[in-house]
């Protein structure tokens, strides 16, 4: 049964220095749920745990109703995809080729076959070019494919990323700050994709763009300094005065 991820009381410390202390988040399937707070909340260090880059020191993950204990090379085979603040895409080769890469673990004779032509492969890489160009026409940009990452506009190479997660289909997409470096109308855009989003996968956003966060999550989460000092709907977070006092400073 999907019962989604269900972050309980992770703390994380480095040294004397606190990063988390016992944080709870749940994204049931789905949903869109946002993580908010100003500079040096926890954030990163939050989704830094899901993704499996960061142990936490006390605290438990389940995953669909079990314990885990996530590994940046086994997100994908968990059903869960993540893109970062970095796009981390590769520059030799085309946006097909990236959004391949995604789709590796699909590939019976594994991406590296298909993607340089080994005889076992023939099969394999035309399914993957097929699921690669699905995932890039359902973004607008199958027409950029034979391009290289690197000569196209910020908010393509943004498509792209997340082309590259979606093809794994994911049950948890894991995003970070993806309005990063995004003009408003492009901003406008994304929000518009996330929503979309919701009848495929669950999704948990990682974000400083308020207006997005408040225009496609169900649940929000806010953090301060390590700690979890409001969660809800939009309208109530909005309204909340710990989250007032804690962007700017002053008790609302």
């Amino acid at each position: 049964m999907d019962n989604g991820l269900v972050v309980d009381g992770v703390g994380v410390r480095f040294g004397g220095l606190v990063a988390l202390d016992e944080v709870s988040v749940e994204v049931p399937p789905g949903s869109v749920v946002g993580v908010i707070g100003p500079n040096g909340a926890g954030k990163t260090t939050l989704f830094n745990v899901v993704c499996g880059f960061v142990k936490p020191t006390t605290g438990a993950l389940r995953w669909d109703g079990q314990d885990f204990r996530p590994r940046p090379d086994r997100l994908a085979a968990a059903g869960i995809a993540r893109t970062l603040q970095g796009l981390g895409l590769f520059a030799g080769l085309t946006v097909l080729e990236n959004v391949m890469v995604g789709a590796h673990r699909r590939s019976r004779s594994g991406f590296a076959s298909a993607l340089f032509g080994l005889p076992r492969s023939d099969r394999d890489e035309r399914e993957l070019r097929e699921l690669a160009r699905e995932a890039l026409d359902d973004l607008g940009i199958a027409e950029h494919e034979a391009a290289r990452p690197g000569t196209l506009p910020y908010a393509i190479q943004k498509k792209v990323a997340l082309a590259r997660a979606l093809i794994t289909r994911p049950r948890l997409l894991l995003l970070d700050e993806p309005a990063g470096g995004l003009g408003s109308d492009e901003v406008d855009e994304l929000a518009g994709l996330i929503r979309s989003l919701s009848d495929r996968t669950a999704v948990l956003l990682v974000e400083h763009h308020m207006d997005l966060v408040m225009s496609v999550c169900d649940h929000i989460v806010v953090l301060d300094f390590g700690k979890r000092i409001a969660a809800g709907t939009p309208d109530e977070v909005r309204a909340d005065e710990k989250v007032t006092e804690a962007y700017l400073g002053v008790a609302s």
